[in-house]
């Protein structure tokens, strides 16, 4: 390991030094690429059909993908700029401790995808397992891949790039992901299955929705990564490009996968595969190795959020808590219910990039040292355009638990089928400019910066 990539996973809150910005476009592509090739991405493609017929499903795919990409990218260029963790970013617009609720809600979002991975994984392992060798064991699956991630999360963005993408599954993955396709289509006749009509329910917005929902919940993460990328510029290409093609294939994939298995429920995708045959089977397998990249990210990730909180408490040490809570979970919790929580907690995250996207333009599109760690201890403007976002987003598209969304719809939301993210995101973006621009005015230090 060289004295560069050692130091890497112990840097905490401080902007990353310019002899650590070591990613450069390829490299944050392909941490981007692999974090998004995820099961979890590919079952999420069969909730937008048969409500949508597959060439509508393509368009919210598109629509949905562009948008939660180029979110995500600029998210990315911001933490480039600033060299900070995602959590600490926040205290720019929020203030150091307004920082501090974003920060407890992504602790919460990344241990529950954490877990939520982990199970992924080890429900795909034991299918296969099963298949293979007639014995499932999904508990030992559950801590193999704990261990994993542990092991990775350990390593820190650079030396997971390095050693893990570079060497494992930049080969793996798109063979995994050409053969999948391939054998989706397969004797299924793309004609019957583009000309198949929908069911309704769902608008091509609203479909957008979910795609956005997934690509954002990754926003309060991207920093913590693109910290040590080269430049703004590759950052952004890197981030957004990288994260985009994975993206909107897999979601796509899901829905012709629907369609052409014939599938009744979303979570017998992977049994779906591995019933398809050794090769289906072992494609399977490339994409549950690559997987455990995801419970790699939510782990460190958990752990960067909490050194917002506790700067002086050793990364290493979280780390190996997290990892433990999160294999823990996975084998005593069931997330069946808890995935709806976490899609509510993932609704926080649009309007909370608006406010920071209209603070950072404000600030001449630049973050100084002192822009994050000088901030107010509270920025009130920006934390009520953040929450009024988050209120219009779940009045125009409850998401939760069923007793919340229970209690929103008392509310009487619109059936406009414009979806969320667009509507929350402008008004968020447009109370944030506004408080950030007279917080600014008011702040002799803001005067020229």
């Amino acid at each position: 390991m060289s004295t560069h990539e050692s130091e890497t996973p112990s840097w905490g809150i401080e902007p990353v030094p310019e002899r650590l910005r070591l990613l450069g476009t390829l490299d944050t592509g392909l941490l981007w690429g692999n974090l998004g090739v995820s099961l979890l991405v590919l079952v999420a493609g069969t909730y937008l059909v048969p409500a949508l017929s597959l060439p509508d499903a393509f368009l919210a795919i598109l629509l949905g993908a562009a948008i939660g990409n180029v979110m995500l990218a600029l998210a990315g260029l911001i933490g480039a700029d600033a060299r900070v963790p995602a959590m600490v970013l926040m205290r720019a617009p929020l203030g150091r401790r307004g920082s501090l609720l974003p920060t407890a809600v992504n602790v919460l979002q990344c241990v529950g995808w954490a877990i939520f991975e982990l199970l992924i994984i080890a429900t795909a392992a034991a299918a296969l397992s099963d298949e293979l060798f007639g014995v499932s064991a999904q508990w030992l699956w559950t801590l193999v891949f704990g261990a994993v991630a542990l092991a990775l999360a350990l390593l820190g963005p650079i030396g997971f790039v390095r050693r893990f993408v570079r060497k494992l599954t930049v080969w793996a993955v798109p063979v995994a992901l050409v053969y999948l396709t391939w054998w989706a289509f397969d004797g299924a006749g793309f004609g019957s299955l583009w000309d198949r009509p929908a069911e309704g329910g769902l608008s091509v917005w609203q479909g957008a929705d979910l795609v956005v929902a997934i690509t954002v919940s990754w926003i309060p993460l991207a920093a913590d990564y693109t910290r040590f990328s080269t430049s703004r510029r590759s950052a952004f290409v890197g981030t957004g490009l990288g994260y985009f093609v994975p993206d909107a294939w897999l979601f796509a994939l899901g829905a012709v996968l629907f369609f052409s298995r014939d599938l009744s429920d979303p979570a017998a995708v992977p049994a779906a595969v591995v019933a398809g045959g050794f090769a289906a089977a072992l494609a399977l397998f490339a994409l549950m190795v690559t997987e455990t990249d995801e419970a790699f990210a939510n782990v460190y990730s958990t752990a960067m959020s909490l050194q917002n909180a506790l700067p002086h408490v050793s990364q290493k040490a979280l780390v190996a808590v997290i990892s433990a809570v999160a294999t823990v979970g996975a084998l005593a919790i069931d997330l069946v219910a808890y995935e709806s929580f976490l899609l509510l907690l993932g609704s926080f995250f649009v309007p909370l990039f608006a406010v920071l996207l209209a603070d950072w333009l404000l600030a001449g599109r630049r973050y100084t040292r002192e822009d994050v760690f000088g901030a107010p201890a509270w920025r009130p403007g920006a934390i009520t355009a953040w929450v009024v976002g988050f209120v219009l987003y779940q009045w125009l598209s409850p998401t939760g638990p069923g007793w919340w969304v229970e209690q929103v719809e008392r509310l009487d939301p619109p059936g406009w089928g414009i979806g969320a993210t667009v509507p929350s995101f402008l008004v968020s973006f447009g109370l944030g400019f506004a408080a950030a621009a007279l917080g600014r005015r008011a702040d002799p230090r803001a005067v020229g910066a």
